[in-house]
């Protein structure tokens, strides 16, 4: 008789470094899984990918025993490391953070392939040209002039924006120093009217 499935479980831990600390311990004690266990089991099946970040899809049956699956590093993990940069950028296409080969693309796509809805490699690439592009990450000959030109009318916009808004802080801050009381017209006769109305 198949196990029935009562749980799934991601989370994400350095290849080969889990330990039953947080956040594995804060995840997956609640389950009941053996932290001890499960950190040596992992590590043992992940020790050929440190330095990377995996995710993991835990299996939690009904008796309580456990299956896992080791799934490929994160898109933007494997694109911030080939760029070799800590941080995308805020601005996404709009601010080049770093410039990729498209060797390096072509190698994270065979990297996430098993993962993605890609039929093919070139589907596969395009799928992590797309999450590059939201990094801010140009890829060498395929988009980083688009990305550069896209970069540089961003950075016109927002000179313009910022002009304009010193230009509208000038203007408020020369009606405060005015600061004349405005003469309201009127305001005597209604008071006079609804005196005789009375």
């Amino acid at each position: 008789m198949a196990k029935e499935i009562v749980k799934k479980i991601k989370i994400q831990i350095p290849a080969g470094k889990a330990t039953p600390a947080p956040p594995v311990g804060t995840i997956l004690g609640p389950a009941g899984i053996n932290l001890q266990e499960f950190c040596t089991r992992f590590n043992d099946a992940s020790k050929d990918k440190i330095g990377d970040i995996v995710p993991v899809e835990i299996s939690l049956y009904d008796d309580r025993s456990y299956d896992f699956v080791i799934k490929t590093p994160p898109a933007p993990f494997l694109l911030k490391k080939a760029a070799k940069i800590e941080k995308a950028s805020k601005k996404g296409a709009n601010e080049i953070a770093a410039t990729i080969s498209k060797e390096d693309l072509q190698k994270i796509a065979e990297t996430k392939m098993p993962d993605l809805n890609a039929y093919d490699l070139e589907g596969a690439m395009n799928i992590i040209e797309g999450t590059a592009r939201n990094m801010g990450i140009a890829i060498k000959g395929v988009n980083d002039a688009e990305l550069a030109q896209q970069a540089a009318e961003a950075k016109e916009a927002e000179k313009e924006q910022a002009k304009r808004e010193a230009e509208l802080a000038e203007l408020e801050a020369g009606l405060e120093e005015t600061n004349v009381e405005p003469e309201v017209i009127g305001k005597d006769e209604d008071a006079n009217e609804e005196e005789t109305q009375e």
